[in-house]
């Protein structure tokens, strides 16, 4: 395994960050507990939950993914860099959501009580909240920081400019900085290359990007016609927002192409997705993920894998149509 700062931070993070959002519902708790041992095993020291976790879950399962995760470190805490998020709905009254002051300490206390640790080491926004001003959420966050129960702060799903924003504000406060921030990136979805991903660089963010994988898209795994069952694509209520994303000829078309590409290099599909994702300088360390112990090798391999100009330009350009934002959805 190799390692990285988290952007201009001192903080070192292993180059993958292990996803838990299948630990709960779509892998049961040994099977997840084998996958974080194995990921452990293999260097990974950066660990991503939620308190919505499991992807796929309703109210009355929301938490749970936290829960396996803290009995797994019982006993290591220290050994981990444990990142967590907040803001979205995990109770029914109209204030158990979003990133406002009172929610965020409100989630803050159940997510450490649920993982089973007195701090998390990074605390992040799980998507932007337009109704809460700036300066509460970040003053929120400034107070979850000053009591030791956070180390860094980040946010996810952020459109550039409202996280140019939010950082100019803490700035202008002189308020705990963001450090990091976690999108959507894969070969199959290019467009934070425009914005976002200059705005990280400049800024001095780490980039945390999930689905480098397209949600296992990319693995060449699935078949044109009905989505695979047991998969994110048949996953509770999460199912109809991954079909929407990936589940079309155009996206089918181009896992044809990557087989091809990734053969000639002498690459798997899942290890070229990878490696081109980490050949990206803003990248810090992508989130992988598996519902089973034994698809964790392929894509942990990665991290030594190196595409060479020719094989990386090919990719760029078979892919360059979701990178401008206008390809099928």
């Amino acid at each position: 395994m190799q390692y990285t700062r988290l952007g201009s931070t001192g903080l070192t993070v292993s180059r993958f960050c292990l996803g838990t959002m299948t630990f709960g519902l779509q892998t049961d708790e040994a099977t997840s507990h084998s996958i974080l041992s194995i990921a452990a095993e293999a260097g990974v020291t950066f660990l991503d939950t939620a308190d919505v976790y499991p992807l796929g879950g309703d109210l009355a399962t929301a938490g749970r993914t936290e829960e396996i995760v803290g009995r797994w470190l019982k006993g290591k805490r220290h050994q981990f860099i444990v990142a967590t998020k907040c803001v979205g709905r995990t109770g029914p009254a109209a204030w158990d959501q979003g990133a406002s002051r009172k929610h965020i300490l409100d989630a803050i206390d159940a997510s450490l009580r649920r993982l089973g640790t007195d701090y998390v080491d990074l605390y992040q926004l799980h998507s932007d909240d337009p109704s809460t001003p700036f300066d509460e959420t970040l003053e929120a966050l400034d107070a979850v920081v000053r009591s030791g129960k956070v180390r860094y702060i980040g946010v996810s799903n952020f459109l550039a400019y409202r996280l140019a924003r939010a950082i100019g504000r803490a700035d202008l406060h002189r308020l705990t900085r963001i450090v990091s921030v976690q999108p959507r990136y894969s070969l199959l979805f290019r467009e934070i290359e425009r914005e976002l991903l200059p705005l990280a660089q400049e800024e001095g963010l780490g980039v945390i990007p999930y689905n480098p994988l397209a949600g296992g898209f990319l693995t060449g795994k699935h078949n044109v016609g009905v989505p695979t069952p047991g998969t994110r694509f048949t996953l509770g209520n999460a199912a109809a927002r991954y079909q929407e994303r990936y589940w079309n000829d155009q996206a089918f078309a181009k896992v044809e192409a990557l087989r091809g590409i990734a053969a000639e290099a002498g690459f798997s599909p899942t290890g070229a997705a990878i490696a081109w994702v980490l050949a990206n300088p803003a990248i810090t360390a992508p989130i992988i993920g598996a519902s089973r112990p034994e698809q964790l090798a392929d894509t942990l391999a990665a991290v030594d894998l190196r595409l060479d100009d020719v094989t990386r330009h090919r990719l760029d350009e078979l892919t360059v149509e979701f990178r401008r934002g206008d390809s099928a959805r």
